[in-house]
């Protein structure tokens, strides 16, 4: 009987663990993803044991204006129950990256989410060992890079700051300002901004591969440098010797993993790009209705140029109604900007901060339609808040 009850718990044990990895890996997005802006690669390692498995993720998430968003995160916790706060933090994320924030303000957003649900849901008890995973204490970063400009801000929340290699450079981690865990303290999240050369490699990792800062300098001297040390050797290594990043990724964890983890790793690492010259052409109107005339003539050349005529019709009705818009309701400047990655962007600017909605005219309105018009044109389309007004683009297949 006791070598039943012992066999029954193996088969329990066994299917448990292949159950709660089978589960965090359907939550994570495919382990490749090759955009404009950047190629990637993300990993995930689980842990040799039940007990140390479920809880970080990784996403890669277009966005607006051929940008994208990088995404890394760690629940506080294991099993069933961090995976699926694993899962739900994920989708929050997602769906607050389409409404295209800036990085800090993104994780304001999701910290407020998770103080929510903490005084909505019950917590688990951490006293008792299990480490269940709550909402509580999870990390985050988000990072946005745009192929157009090489501008890239990130924002952590209680996360190990990346790793960044310069092309034929020497990794060294992002200076990122420490901030708390999601739901710990209400303490803002400091952004930073770098500018990254085309081929620039990013890796962004969960705690298992190297050491989480610390508050004090002295710890951070004591252990975090030194356990850092090997993964930002191995990151140069394997930039230097020309690897894509799916196979810098196999690489680092091979060398950093002399040993089944205790804890899951993720691990993503991206290799960023930027847009061919001549890729982007912009221009600048004043508020007068004789400009939407102009603006379509030029996108029109502009199109012509990049031999893309069989859009030329759509892409003037899109150019004529969002110019239109901009020049009778929010006034000078006005921009017309068209991007060409591996779709075609259209975008105009304008000073107002006043977003666009979508409505169904009746039958008997005279105006009311240019919104849903665009709409049905583009494949895709939306608007975001600028520094100095708001922007409204849309995506044409190519």
């Amino acid at each position: 009987s006791r070598a039943a009850l012992s066999l029954e718990n193996a088969r329990r044990y066994t299917a448990e663990l292949r159950t709660v990895e089978s589960l965090q890996r359907s939550l994570l997005p495919p382990e490749g993803a090759d955009l404009g802006a950047a190629e990637s690669a993300g990993s995930y390692v689980p842990a040799g044991t039940a007990a140390g498995l479920g809880g970080c993720w990784y996403d890669v998430i277009p966005l607006s204006s051929a940008r994208v968003a990088f995404v890394i995160g760690d629940v506080a916790g294991h099993g069933l129950a961090a995976t699926a706060t694993m899962g739900r933090l994920r989708t929050a994320v997602q769906t607050l990256a389409d409404l295209d924030l800036s990085p800090e303000e993104l994780l304001t957003h999701l910290d407020d989410l998770v103080v929510r649900l903490s005084a909505t849901e019950p917590q688990p008890d951490r006293t008792d060992g299990d480490g269940s995973g709550g909402v509580v204490g999870a990390t985050c970063l988000y990072c946005v890079y745009d192929p157009v400009t090489g501008r890239c801000v990130m924002a952590g929340a209680g996360h190990p700051p990346p790793v960044v290699t310069g092309p034929g450079g020497e990794a060294r981690p992002v200076e990122l300002s420490p901030a708390p865990a999601l739901g710990v303290s209400g303490m803002p999240f400091e952004p930073v901004e770098l500018h990254l050369a085309p081929g620039s490699v990013l890796a962004f990792h969960t705690s298992g591969l190297a050491a989480r800062r610390e508050d004090t300098a002295d710890t951070a001297a004591a252990d975090g440098d030194d356990r850092a040390r090997p993964l930002h050797e191995s990151v140069a290594a394997a930039v230097a010797a020309g690897h894509p990043p799916a196979e810098i990724g196999r690489t680092v964890l091979g060398r950093v993993l002399t040993e089944p983890p205790a804890d899951d790793v993720a691990l993503l690492v991206a290799r960023v790009r930027a847009l061919p010259e001549g890729a982007t052409a912009a221009w600048r109107f004043t508020a007068d209705p004789t400009v939407v005339a102009r603006a379509r003539q030029l996108a029109t050349d502009r199109l012509t140029g990049w031999g893309l005529e069989e859009l030329t019709f759509t892409t003037e009705l899109i150019v004529s109604e969002l110019v239109t818009n901009a020049v009778r309701y929010a006034g000078s400047p006005v921009e017309l900007r068209l991007i060409r990655d591996k779709t075609l962007i259209c975008e105009v600017s304008d000073p107002s901060q006043t977003q666009p909605h979508l409505r169904r005219a009746r039958l008997t309105d005279e105006g009311g339609r240019g919104l849903f018009l665009v709409a049905q044109l583009a494949h895709r389309w939306g608007s975001r808040y600028t520094a100095s007004g708001k922007t409204i683009w849309t995506e044409q297949p190519l």
